[in-house]
């Protein structure tokens, strides 16, 4: 690998890059620095004059499930200098950064991980057939030709290989089918998780990054959704690079390369990593210096905001009179013609995907809750409460038991419309709605934790604690269908804006840009860092189709369609209290309800040492290592008894039980079927209304239906493990953060 970059990345090639990097660095971070400040003034009227959005009725939870370990398992994983495959022990903490140690040994005595994986940016792909057209597209030229080695074998028939346009590849493989599917869903969790890199709280700097690419993409005539739109601010800037340094360096490289089509794209894909990770260490240092720049000088943007808005504000107005005066016959024109007639096609093929998912995690949350409810009734009442609830407060986070609300979003398409609006990928849109779906999850599930511990406060029986589990599932999942139609409509219509606002200023670009500089007159020097003709011109497109996307999301509506709520139906003040409960301290289920046996095992101390350490969403711990004889499971404990107890509450209902399963070990059994799928299987309960049952009688009822980088600091905690190191390893000594 050395002889390869040190051939075609020789010093006059890697100044040549560094230049380039600069140039395009420069000309973006102009950009960045006009939208912070229209950033910072934005930010600042909405916290004065707020959005008028209805309330959320579910809470969200403020501190984070941190220090838990996402999963953790073996796999093989392809080392590229040796060209072996070499056994990791890997786990993915909560940050999902896939971490590869030598061996679980080298974990527990807290050595730092060979590499940790930052996975914004890249596909996963399960066959080498998707790798090697992948590759051939990327390098066109160097297919080879049939009958002749692949680029890379694989000794197993289930690969899964982390596929960038530009960074390192990664090659790992199972020994099953099951277990691949397993990896699979914790490693599509981590990318949608990495991809998801900007701050949802950043309110000034997220929006002025995003815009500014957008303004700099626009500027090169490059409109619509940009796929590689991913991770965090140094990593996109990264990616902006490539995108334009990428093909001039393939046009001059390329042909130099030498060796078998296999060898060739090898080199290539060595060479754009090593390029990558130059292109990401100067951005990351022009960046941060710019950012720092422009924190210091945001008290004083600040202050003369405050003093001058309601100036600052007319101003604006004026000046979006002046353009919408000029523009607007133009843009009606536009949006009458080419986008009105297409935004019900569009939203259909959103709604469909999208509501399905959303109906499968209302569906996942009440069988988790009831199963939860059963295993109260069977196995030990409140002193086993504190472990069921311990789990059920990790569903969110579930890989698995997520997956199938996940892929409900994968049918999505938009068939004859992805070409006509310039829509590279519909994979942004998959993403965030699945991203919505696992934080309308996680809100469910703390709403009804925090109504729960406060019903445990009164100190109930256990079939009192039986029928206010079920009283607080039936109030929760009311609250969640009245946030799920929010939800899902804001969705609607950023997904809407999102695909037609590119289209209309693309088509209206040719007419109305070259109009835009007469504007800038009307603009007072002391508010040009707050105002800006090309941001004041967008609003005004938008507006132009806003009316058409907020009525066809409305009628959506009223018709009932995939049961959103119409506008007018607003839940006031349903709890006034319930945000006031939110305000505690977190619940610590393990500490408060965790039954004598576990206070007397150990000290509070190593207790919640061990949580932070052990507890795992999905442990993988007792699976064999691949290619080795895996032990056989333990059974699990006492299963005939509960069987018997729940077919004896089964016959009174005169319904089929669901299949009792063993004791649960934070969501997942502790012993795995011979073939476990990804999602757990759906059963078929009776169709009777979930109403004041006796908590005997909880068993087969059906939900109730809806009513209307890598460089890191290691800092050792108190006591316990160090956190992970992000430190990667390869032959250039390069780290990049996460």
């Amino acid at each position: 690998m050395g002889d390869v970059l040190s051939t075609h990345l020789d010093d006059a090639r890697r100044q040549h890059i560094a230049e380039k990097t600069g140039k395009i660095l420069t000309e973006f971070l102009r950009f960045y620095e006009d939208q912070y400040g229209v950033a910072l003034f934005n930010s600042m009227r909405h916290e004065i004059e707020g959005t008028g959005l209805p309330q959320a009725q579910l809470l969200w939870r403020k501190v984070p499930l941190e220090e838990r370990i996402i999963f953790s398992g073996n796999l093989f994983q392809y080392q590229e200098d040796s060209k072996k495959w070499r056994n990791r022990f890997s786990l993915v903490p909560h940050n999902y950064g896939l971490a590869l140690f030598e061996n679980k040994v080298a974990y527990e005595r807290q050595i730092p991980p060979r590499a940790v994986i930052n996975s914004a940016g890249y596909k996963i792909l399960t066959s080498l057939d998707q790798y090697l057209e992948l590759v051939g597209n990327s390098l066109p030229g160097t297919t080879p030709k049939s009958g002749s080695a692949p680029i890379l074998k694989c000794p197993t028939q289930f690969p899964l290989i982390l596929w960038h346009p530009s960074a390192r590849h990664y090659y790992f493989c199972m020994m099953t089918e099951a277990e691949q599917d397993k990896w699979q869903a914790v490693l599509q969790d981590c990318v949608r998780h990495c991809n998801n890199g900007i701050p949802e709280d950043s309110k000034v700097e997220g929006p002025a990054f995003t815009d500014a690419i957008r303004m700099y993409r626009q500027s090169k005539e490059l409109y619509g959704t940009w796929e590689m739109l991913c991770g965090n601010e140094v990593q996109i800037l990264s990616n902006l690079v490539m995108e334009e340094l990428g093909p001039e360096l393939k046009a001059e490289l390329v042909p130099r390369l030498k060796g078998k089509p296999q060898e060739r794209q090898r080199q290539w894909i060595q060479i754009s990593d090593a390029v990558y990770r130059m292109v990401y260490e100067q951005a990351k240092a022009r960046f941060e210096a710019v950012l720092s720049k422009l924190q210091l000088t945001r008290p004083a943007m600040e202050a003369v905001i405050r003093t001058d808005m309601d100036q600052i504000i007319t101003s604006k107005e004026h000046l979006a009179s002046k353009i919408r005066a000029s523009i607007l016959p133009k843009a009606e024109v536009c949006v009458r013609n080419h986008v009105q007639p297409y935004i019900p096609s569009i939203l259909e093929a959103l709604m469909v995907p999208t509501s399905q998912g959303f109906t499968e995690v209302r569906d996942v949350f009440f069988k988790e809750v009831t199963d939860m409810n059963l295993n109260v009734i069977n196995e030990g009442g409140i002193d086993k409460l504190g472990e069921y609830m311990e789990k059920l407060s990790q569903l969110a986070y579930h890989p698995l038991k997520m997956h199938s609300c996940y892929e409900k979003m994968e049918p999505l398409r938009l068939d004859g419309l992805q070409q006509r609006f310039d829509v590279s990928s519909v994979s942004v849109f998959k993403q965030r709605a699945q991203i919505h779906m696992r934080e309308q999850m996680d809100n469910a599930v703390y709403t009804f934790e925090t109504l729960l511990h406060q019903e445990l406060g009164k100190g109930p029986t256990k079939e009192e604690l039986c029928k206010s589990i079920q009283r607080i599932l039936e109030r929760v999942l009311k609250k969640y269908d009245y946030d799920s139609s929010t939800v899902r409509k804001r969705f609607f219509r950023e997904a809407l804006l999102q695909i037609t606002i590119p289209f209309l200023l693309k088509k209206l670009a040719p007419t109305c840009k070259s109009e835009l500089s007469r504007f800038q007159e009307l603009i007072f020097e002391d508010f040009a860092r707050f105002i800006l003709v090309e941001n004041t011109y967008e609003e005004v497109v938008l507006q132009t189709v806003m009316k058409d996307i907020l009525q066809a999301v409305k009628e959506a509506a009223v018709q009932r369609k995939h049961n959103l709520y119409r506008d007018s139906v607003v839940m006031h003040s349903s709890d006034p209290n319930l945000h006031l409960l939110a305000e505690g301290a977190p619940i610590d289920w393990g500490e408060e309800y965790g039954g004598p046996g576990v206070q007397e095992a150990a000290p509070l101390s190593e207790k919640r040492r061990r949580a932070k350490q052990v507890v795992s969403v999905v442990q993988d711990e007792d699976a064999g290592l691949p290619f080795e004889a895996a032990p056989e499971p333990p059974s699990p404990s006492s299963p005939d008894s509960i069987t018997e107890l729940r077919g004896l509450l089964a016959g009174d209902l005169r319904a089929e039980s669901p299949q009792p399963a063993g004791p649960l070990l934070n969501g997942a059994p502790v012993q795995e079927s011979p073939q476990p799928g990804l999602a757990p299987e759906a059963t078929s309960p009776p169709a009777s209304p979930l109403r004041q049952l006796p908590s005997e009688k909880l068993v087969g009822l059906e939900p109730p239906k809806p009513s209307d980088q890598e460089t890191g600091e290691q800092v050792s905690g108190p006591g316990g493990r160090p956190p992970i190191h992000t430190t990667t390893e390869d032959s250039a000594g390069v780290q990049t953060e996460f």
